[in-house]
């Protein structure tokens, strides 16, 4: 990582702000309002305006790759239930005291200690059923098992939902040592602005991989990153 981090002036380039708002809720599948209310939260009923979930670089209005990864685990909450924001941001701060983590999502402690509290503290808030609280343990492993970390136990890299469908495998790579951390192609680095960019251009994907030698399937998921209802 050392050589990395001279490149971006001292800095883990993990923390670096990077993504728009709208471009990061595209790569995760989010709808923009919901992301953009995560990063920069709301007024609340008494017109107060209340604190984010995801904490951004400071004065960056961007997302590091970190914050990327918090939306990523957090997202899925939001696809099994609509649960307020502040019932979240209440179950993250407890779990952030209890593993002394200021941003716990991204860290080992989260997988192997802080999902069961948050899911705890979670249900609790929304007086979930243990049924409900099954499924948003679920819906986190699943989002977690798609992140890898580095030798502290911290996330590196990201496989992003492309399909929505159960058990798809890792296609789609995030690494913000590759690429500027946009989305590639995983064991090839081919960025996806790249495969869109011919797509958009009117070539069919089946000439795209037989290009790259890569599977189509490669081809349609990037494609997917970037235009979700094209392929």
């Amino acid at each position: 990582m050392g050589k990395v981090i001279d490149l971006y002036g001292g800095k883990d380039p993990r923390t670096v702000p990077r993504y728009a708002v709208g471009e990061a809720a595209l790569y995760l599948r989010l709808p923009r309002a919901t992301l953009k209310t995560w990063v920069h939260g709301r007024l609340d009923q008494n017109g107060r305006q209340a604190e984010a979930v995801i904490k951004l670089p400071a004065s960056s209005g961007l997302l590091s790759f970190q914050n990327l990864v918090e939306a990523h685990v957090l997202g899925a909450i939001r696809r099994q239930h609509g649960v307020s924001l502040q019932r979240v941001r209440k179950a993250l701060r407890f779990v952030q005291r209890k593993i002394q983590q200021p941003h716990p999502l991204i860290t080992v402690e989260f997988q192997t200690d802080g999902v069961d509290l948050f899911v705890k503290e979670l249900g609790r808030l929304i007086n979930a059923s243990g049924a409900g609280q099954t499924e948003i343990d679920e819906a986190i492993r699943k989002s977690l098992a798609r992140i890898d970390r580095d030798e502290e136990g911290v996330a590196s890299r990201l496989f992003p939902f492309v399909r929505g469908t159960e058990g798809e495998p890792k296609v789609i790579l995030m690494d913000p040592k590759l690429s500027f951390g946009k989305p590639v192609i995983v064991e090839t680095g081919i960025p996806v602005s790249v495969i869109v960019g011919r797509y958009r251009a009117g070539e069919d994907p089946s000439e795209i991989a037989r290009d790259y030698r890569i599977p189509t399937d490669h081809v349609n998921d990037a494609i997917r990153t970037a235009i979700p209802a094209a392929a």
